[in-house]
C-alpha cells in the first residue's frame, strides 16, 4: 500500500496532526494482487504540477445532451481527441468535487467528463413519467448510456461516494467499456440482502441519515432543509476540511434539482428494501448481488480522516479487485471528498491506472 502526502505548501497545518500516519499497512499484511506504480523513465514529464485545493472555481464548458432516460448536464475539459476519462461524484456533492481534477488530467491530454448524476444540477429527466428511481444499477447505467450518447467506447472511470459504488458497478457489469478504474473507499457495490443484517451499534450510528431517510418526517425534513443538511454532512464526512461558504454554495446549487429529493430518498430507502425498484434492472441487480470481482486495472484511495461510513481496513476488499491493483492512502486530514480535497492525488491516480 502506498501513503500519499499533500503537498508540503498547501496543507503543512494539517501534518502536524497526523504526524507519520499511522494507518499504513504493509501491501503483504493485506494479501493483495498489489502492483507496485514503477517510477518509470518518463515520471519526470507525466509529473503534475502542484495546485492549491480550490484553485480553481468554475469549469471551461459546461454542456447538456440527451442520454438515455435523461438530458445530462456536463462539464467538459482537455482534447476532444484525447483517452476518455468519466468522474462522478456522490451525495451530497456535485461536479464541483472535480473543478481542480479536471484541468490536471487536461493539461495531460485526457478527455474529461464530469456529469451530474440524476437528480443532481442541471441533469433531467426526458419524461415526468418515468420513476424517479435512485437505485444503484439505474444510476451507473446513466454513465454508460452517456458515453454512448458522447460516442466514447471506452474510458477511465473514477468516482468516489455514489460515483465510486457507479463506477465499480461499471468496472463489474461492462469491463469492456472502463479502460480503469480510481474508486475512493474501495469496492462499495451494495447488496440489499446483506444490508438487512444489522450492525453494531457504533457502526448503526454513522448511518444516521439512512434510517431517517426511512420516514416521511425525513423525507420532508431533507426537502425543507437540503441545504442545511448537506452543510452537516460535508463537515460530518470530512471533519478536517476547512471548506468555506462559497465552495460549499457553489455545489449547493445542484441540490435544487426538482428530481433531487426523489431521487435521493429512493435510494436510501432501496438500499433497506422499504422501496421497490424496477423489474428491467433486476437481472442486473441479481449479477451484482453475487458480488463479483473486478478485473479491470484498479487503484483504490482513502483519505486519512474518511468521517463517512467506510471499510476502515483496505484488506476488507482487497480481494475484491483480481486485475492489477493498488491501494493508495491519502494523509494531511484528507476526509470523504477526496477530489476536492486532494485533487493533485486523485488525477495522479487516474493518470497512473493509466499505465497499469
Amino acid at each position: 500500500m502506498e501513503e500519499i502526502g499533500m503537498p508540503e505548501d498547501v496543507d503543512r497545518h494539517r501534518r502536524s496532526f497526523f504526524g507519520t500516519a499511522a494507518i499504513t499497512i504493509a501491501a503483504a499484511q493485506l494479501g493483495m494482487m498489489n502492483v507496485a506504480l514503477a517510477q518509470s523513465g518518463n515520471a519526470a514529464a507525466e509529473a503534475l504540477p502542484k495546485i492549491k485545493p480550490g484553485a480553481n472555481t468554475s469549469f471551461a464548458s459546461l454542456k447538456q445532451i440527451d442520454a438515455g432516460l435523461l438530458n445530462i448536464g456536463y462539464a467538459e475539459a482537455g482534447p476532444a481527441d484525447g483517452p476518455a476519462v468519466v468522474l462522478l461524484h456522490g451525495w451530497p456533492y456535485d461536479i464541483y468535487a472535480f473543478v481542480d481534477v479536471a484541468p490536471l488530467l487536461a493539461s495531460k491530454g485526457y478527455r474529461v467528463i464530469v456529469p451530474y448524476l440524476r437528480g443532481f444540477g442541471t441533469t433531467r429527466f426526458l419524461s415526468s413519467d418515468t420513476f424517479r428511481n435512485g437505485q444503484p444499477s439505474a444510476v451507473a447505467l446513466d454513465t454508460i448510456a452517456l458515453m454512448d450518447a458522447l460516442k466514447i467506447e471506452t474510458a477511465i472511470i473514477g468516482g468516489y461516494d455514489w460515483g465510486g459504488r457507479s463506477a465499480d458497478i461499471i468496472a463489474t457489469l461492462w469491463p469492456e467499456r472502463c479502460k480503469g478504474l480510481v474508486s475512493v473507499s474501495g469496492y462499495l457495490i451494495a447488496v440489499r440482502e446483506a444490508q438487512k443484517l444489522p450492525l453494531p451499534p457504533s457502526a448503526e450510528l454513522q448511518w444516521w441519515y439512512q434510517f431517517y431517510f426511512a420516514t416521511e418526517r425525513g423525507r420532508a425534513g431533507y426537502d425543507k432543509y437540503r441545504h442545511d443538511f448537506a452543510k452537516l454532512i460535508w463537515k460530518i464526512a470530512s471533519p478536517k476540511w476547512d471548506f468555506d461558504d462559497a465552495t460549499f454554495d457553489r455545489s449547493a446549487a445542484a441540490f435544487a434539482n426538482p428530481d433531487h429529493v426523489a431521487i435521493v430518498i429512493h435510494n436510501y430507502r432501496w438500499r433497506l428494501a422499504l422501496a421497490d425498484g424496477e423489474r428491467k434492472y433486476d437481472e442486473l441487480e441479481n449479477r451484482l448481488a453475487a458480488v463479483p470481482a473486478i478485473s479491470v486495472p484498479t487503484i483504490t484511495l482513502e483519505g486519512d480522516a474518511n468521517g463517512a461510513p467506510h471499510p476502515a481496513d483496505p484488506s476488507a476488499y482487497a480481494a475484491k479487485f483480481s486485475g492489477k491493483y493498488a491501494n493508495r492512502i491519502v494523509i494531511g486530514g484528507i476526509g470523504h471528498n477526496l477530489p476536492q480535497e486532494a485533487p493533485q492525488a486523485f488525477a495522479q491516480a487516474i493518470i497512473d491506472v493509466d499505465r497499469l
